[in-house]
Parts: structure tokens; C-alpha cells; sequence
């Protein structure tokens, strides 16, 4: 049977039509549900809120710079976020910003500049390290046998009210009632990093012979203490080696959660905002469409918990430029979630709490040979993942966390020869290259076997699916039935080559 020409061409059209119309143009729509217990999505409140006049302007002022924020808010992000408002776009909102490693890049990047070494004021350090009443300038030594006397937890200065029922900002955990403790041993483990500033006094903490006697039999340890009149810490690691000798147990948690993005409240309910990065892999049968993860943020944890002192402390490099030890009692939204990637105890803690003091004064370091970095160097020099995946490399001999963006080209100090050997061992993802499945599955405050924890929507079913393709790839389609295909509208359209259309019609004729 021969097909006229015009109708061929016409069968041809439909089917090509049909094929297109069955994948690749498909168009996902965001899901909005379903949602956790008195949470809201934050499309669905800039839907009811926009409208406002100034509310816009004046919710962008205050997140730009928010606490934990995974990545700062510079004018460039500011914009887009203006724009998929003031545009309507809530699919696109709920999905911000949704750039690959290398869009979000330029809009951080900032001139490499390199200058001498300089010495760290103590303006400097008041400004990027919390030291509370422990000066760099006054040789002091303190003792940790009686109660802080630093006051309770307050939400003073967390909590800023925007109108229209609007919050911003957190409240209390359930960590809040040791706020004084925990205060205290973070301006302690800060102080004592400082110990190995240039210029800086001698700064100790000291344990009475008796009140460690006390400690241990309180604690069932018979052994007794090393014989002498007390012990005097100089370092982190010291403290926390103190507190295993005397009845305390101290583990130090890997911990990773989705970072939030606005850290919102409307009308009582929390505002689920996630920053989210396109991760360049292509989920399965999605028609094409790249897996976005949300930003995490990675911090370690210490509990001490003891017959003296019960504290909770973390370290992370955050975004308002400091490296440091802090208090981790503000409350999180549940949506974030959380997972221990690692556990340390014993002489891995102390290992652990050594390598985050050497952190904290390299970073001292470089705020003083680059005051002009934005952001407290924030990016240029790493986000809150860079310090916790290079411990992680040299405890366990993998990273897993992303994204990693500290420029190497500023780990230049002598005086750090460790750090700047661990941070260079870690992936980094400056370039754009595609981040491998192992760091973004790997960064997740859920194990796969976890994803049905997941409460923003659409997110597990994406994972879920990506991971499975990744671990059980499939078979690559056989290509042989699309060139069939190809051929058969080539002669239905009559495209073939000449010679072959010639043969074709000779054929006819006989």
C-alpha cells in the first residue's frame, strides 16, 4: 500500500505531535500538600499578605541576613525573590531559588584578593568571636566547679514582630533551661581557641582536686584523680578530656537539618521556607526534570551531661561570619528535621572538639587578612558544610555534605598548614560541576530508608525515586525501535534519499 504524499505527511505530523505531547514538554505543577500540623507553605502566605502595601519591602529587609540562613541574601537572590511576588508566581515560590551551584555562584562571588598576615584585634574578636566576659587582652583563669551565674534564656532579640501576624524569628527548645551552662562552656571553648591567637593572654580553666574527688564518686569511679593539686585546661580538647576524667558523659553529634530559609511565623503557624539548589540530577520518568533539594545546615553538637555540669553546645561557621562554639537552644520548625550522620565519643570527641578549635582560629585568621569579604566572608570562605564536612573527611575519610564553596585561594596561612589541608581535601562546588549522588543524598537530615519523614510536599517521591535509579540504575533502552521508527516516517514522508525512492519506484513499476 502507497500513502499519498499529503496524507503521509500528515500522519507523520500527528504522530510526532503525539510523541512530544506524551513527555518531554510535560509541565510539573508543584504540589502544595500535604502539609504538616500548623504549617503553611510560604507561597500561601505572600498570597494573602502581598497585596499590603510595603509588607513586601519590608519582609525582604528583614530576611536579608537571617539567622542560619543557607545562603546569604544578596541583592541578586533579593530580586528574584521580589520578582516570583510582585509576579504571582507562587509555583515558582515555593520552589526558590531553584539554581544550579553555577547561578547561585556568581551571585555570591567576590574578588580574590590576597594581602599580608595581620594580627587579630580584639575588635575583631568581639566581632566575630563571642567571648562573654572573657577578654583576649587579660590573662585569667576560671573555674567550672560551681553553677554559671549567667542569666536563664530570654527571647529577647530573637523574636521581631512584622505586623499582619507575621514573626521572625524562634522561640525556646527544650534545651532552654540550661542556656546559662551551655553559655558558659561556649565562651569558654571560644576563649580557649583564642589561646592560640597572636598576642593573646593566657586563658585556663581550673578543677579543684576536690571537687573532682566529689565528681567521681558521685559518678561511681573508683579510680582516683591524677595526683595533683588541680588541673588547668589551655585548649577545647582539654575541657572536654577533663569533663570524660570526672564522671561526665560528653558525645559529639554529626547533625544535619533542612536549613531555613525565613525562620517565619503567621498567625501562630510556622512558615515552611527552604532554599532550594538545583542538584543536576534527573529524576526518573519525570519527563526530564532536575531533582531540587533543599539547602541543609550542618553543625556538631556536644551533650555534656554530668554530676557538675549539663550543657549543650555547637560549632558551625555561620553567616554572620563567625566560626564558634554556641548555644543551640532556639526552637526548630518540624519540617526541618534532624539526623546524626556520625556519633563521637571517647578520644574521638576530643579529636573532634581539637579539629573545630583549630577552625575557629584559622577563621580568626582570615577575618583579619580580608576585613573587606562581605558577609563576614560568608561563601567566599565556606558555608556552614565546608568545617563540617573536612572534620568529617578526616574522621571517617569521606565528606558527605553539600554544597562546600570555600575558595582555597584564601587558605594560604601558615599558621593553619591543618586546616587548609583538611578543607582542601573536600569536594567543592565552585565550578558548576554536578555534585555526586553520595554528598546530595548524603547531606539529608533523613536516611533513605527515612524519605516518608519528609513533610514538604513533593520532596520525598523525588528523592525517593532519584535514589532508588541511582542505587538500581536501569537498563538503557534498546535505541533500534526509535531508528525503525525514524525510517518508516522517512517513507511515509517521502524523505528518503533519492536513490532509494528510485529503487522504491522501480519496484512499483515491475
Amino acid at each position: 500500500m502507497v500513502f499519498p504524499r499529503k496524507l503521509a505527511r500528515s500522519l507523520g505530523v500527528t504522530l510526532i505531535t503525539l510523541m512530544a505531547a506524551s513527555g518531554c514538554h510535560r509541565t510539573y505543577v508543584v504540589p502544595e500538600t500535604p502539609m504538616p500540623p500548623n504549617t503553611i507553605l510560604l507561597s500561601q502566605m505572600m498570597r494573602q499578605l502581598s497585596a499590603r502595601p510595603g509588607f513586601t519591602e519590608g519582609l525582604l529587609a528583614e530576611l536579608d541576613g537571617g539567622r542560619k540562613a543557607p545562603l546569604p541574601m544578596t541583592p541578586a537572590l533579593v530580586d528574584e525573590l521580589r520578582k516570583r511576588v510582585l509576579g504571582n508566581d507562587w509555583q515558582g515560590l515555593d520552589r526558590f531559588p531553584g539554581w544550579p551551584m553555577r547561578e547561585i555562584n556568581p551571585t555570591l562571588a567576590v574578588a580574590t584578593k590576597i594581602i599580608q598576615h595581620k594580627e587579630t584585634t580584639s575588635a575583631q574578636a568581639s566581632e566575630f568571636l563571642d567571648l562573654g566576659a572573657y577578654a583576649l587582652d587579660k590573662a585569667q583563669t576560671v573555674s567550672l566547679d560551681q553553677p554559671s551565674t549567667l542569666p536563664g534564656f530570654s527571647t529577647e532579640g530573637a523574636m521581631t514582630p512584622l505586623g499582619a501576624g507575621v514573626v521572625h524569628g524562634d522561640g525556646s527548645s527544650a534545651l532552654a533551661p540550661e542556656h546559662a551552662e551551655s553559655q558558659r562552656l561556649a565562651d569558654v571553648l571560644n576563649r580557649l581557641a583564642a589561646n592560640q591567637l597572636d598576642d593573646t593572654q593566657l586563658f585556663a580553666v581550673w578543677r579543684s582536686y576536690e571537687a573532682l574527688e566529689v565528681e567521681r564518686r558521685e559518678a561511681g569511679i573508683i579510680e582516683p584523680v591524677p595526683d595533683k593539686p588541680n588541673l588547668q585546661a589551655r585548649t577545647p580538647e582539654q575541657v572536654i578530656r577533663d569533663f570524660q576524667a570526672t564522671g561526665h558523659t560528653v558525645t559529639v553529634d554529626d547533625a544535619r537539618y533542612f536549613a531555613n530559609f525565613a525562620h517565619l511565623h503567621y498567625n501562630s503557624q510556622d512558615v515552611m521556607a527552604p532554599f532550594w539548589i538545583d542538584s543536576q540530577m534527573v529524576i526518573p520518568h519525570s519527563h526530564g526534570r532536575h531533582l531540587l533539594v533543599p539547602a541543609v545546615h550542618a553543625e556538631y553538637e556536644w551533650h555534656i551531661r554530668g554530676p557538675v555540669i549539663n550543657a549543650d553546645v555547637s560549632y558551625y561557621y555561620g553567616d554572620d561570619g563567625k566560626s564558634e562554639w554556641r548555644t543551640m537552644d532556639l526552637l526548630d520548625q518540624p519540617w526541618v528535621l534532624e539526623r546524626n550522620a556520625h556519633t563521637y565519643t571517647g578520644a574521638q570527641a576530643v579529636e573532634v572538639t581539637r579539629l573545630a578549635g583549630l577552625l575557629t582560629v584559622a577563621y580568626m585568621h582570615l577575618h583579619a587578612d580580608h576585613p573587606e569579604l562581605p558577609f563576614g566572608g560568608y561563601y567566599t570562605l565556606g558555608v556552614c558544610q565546608d568545617g563540617i564536612a573536612a572534620i568529617e573527611q578526616r574522621m571517617t575519610g569521606k565528606s558527605t555534605l553539600f554544597p562546600n564553596t570555600a575558595n582555597m585561594a584564601f587558605f594560604n596561612d601558615s599558621r593553619d598548614a591543618e586546616v587548609n589541608a583538611m578543607l582542601a581535601a573536600i569536594p567543592k562546588d565552585r565550578d558548576g560541576t554536578p555534585p555526586g549522588p553520595e554528598r546530595v543524598f548524603g547531606s539529608l537530615p533523613v536516611a533513605p530508608e527515612n524519605f516518608s519523614a519528609i513533610t514538604i510536599p513533593g520532596l520525598a517521591a523525588d528523592l525517593s525515586a532519584t535514589y532508588t535509579a541511582w542505587k538500581h540504575p536501569e537498563p538503557r533502552p534498546n535505541p533500534a525501535w526509535w531508528i525503525a521508527l525514524a525510517v518508516a516516517l522517512l517513507v511515509m514522508l517521502g524523505s528518503l534519499p533519492p536513490v532509494v525512492r528510485r529503487a522504491r519506484r522501480s519496484a512499483q513499476a515491475t
